[in-house]
């Protein structure tokens, strides 16, 4: 069983928007952050945004101002808004959940199969 199913990619113009979607399915255990990653080609995947417990949000500078991240914690679920996309923006976009420690440490990572977001026109 998948853990983390993502839905939402696809192809889309320069300047549109795109909302991705995440679910923790049931195998999945505690969490308590949630986050998107992404994956261009030749690139390192990296870190677009991520909501902890508390409202505790970041985001990803190339970002800021454009995305927006959500989480329903009881439901486990997890979006990514994304407004005023560029072929920046191009890339394989993996949903993310665990559960992190006070010290910083990360138990039970899951991830999702990812979903292709390409911007162009």
């Amino acid at each position: 069983q998948v853990p983390l199913v993502e839905s939402g990619g696809g192809l889309v113009q320069p300047g549109g928007s795109l909302r991705l979607s995440c679910a923790a399915s049931r195998g999945v255990g505690s969490i308590n952050i949630m986050a998107w990653y992404r994956q261009a080609p030749g690139k390192q995947r990296e870190l677009v945004a991520s909501d902890l417990d508390g409202g505790l949000r970041k985001y990803a500078d190339s970002v800021k101002g454009r995305f927006a991240i959500s989480r329903d914690a009881v439901k486990r679920t997890v979006d990514l808004q994304m407004n005023s996309l560029t072929s920046e923006d191009t890339a394989v976009y993996y949903c993310y959940a665990a559960w992190l420690d006070v010290d910083g440490s990360t138990r039970f990572p899951y991830w999702g199969q990812g979903t292709q977001v390409t911007v162009s026109s």
